[in-house]
């Protein structure tokens, strides 16, 4: 009997492995299904944007701590190296997930690289000039850095607040 019983609970369990299978064959939640460098990709921004935050956060101090400016810059520049490999052929709104990632960055691959070409430019010079300790100096770069990122956004990132 116990065998019988063991071979029940394999046809079972078999059973609801071919139901689960079956479950997302039609096509069901994109989101569930989609490639691990979309959530990578979206890290990887919501990384860039906590440390834009905290750069500006330190300007609207009297005193800034420069330091930790060019650290955050520094940040922002190593991520923004990473930028490029997380746009693989097939991770768009067009190939049916749940991205901000406009199919503008696969149609025109050479302005979506110098886009995040220009934010590894800004970025290294805003941690340059942190190192010199000007504050004026610091904001100006900031905002150019962060021009470099409304740039990518107007072209290649879906605006759903609009």
């Amino acid at each position: 009997m116990l065998s019988m019983s063991a071979r029940h609970l394999f046809v079972a369990a078999s059973l609801s492995l071919a139901l689960a299978a079956c479950s997302g064959a039609d096509g069901g939640d994109a989101a569930a299904e989609a490639p691990p460098v979309i959530k990578e990709r979206h890290d990887n921004f919501e990384e860039i944007g906590d440390a834009f935050k905290a750069v500006r956060g330190e300007l609207e101090k009297d005193a800034p701590d420069f330091t930790l400016i060019a650290a955050k810059a520094n940040d922002i520049n190593a991520r923004a190296m990473k930028i490029e490999g997380h746009f693989p052929a097939g991770t768009s709104t067009e190939d049916g997930f749940k991205t901000e990632a406009l199919p503008a960055i696969w149609q025109k691959p050479e302005e979506f690289k110098a886009a995040g070409q220009k934010l590894i430019d800004e970025s290294a010079k805003l941690v340059s000039v942190a190192e010199g300790g000007d504050k004026a100096a610091v904001s100006a770069q900031a905002m150019a850095m962060g021009g470099a990122c409304k740039g990518c956004h107007d072209q290649f990132r879906l605006d759903d607040k609009k």
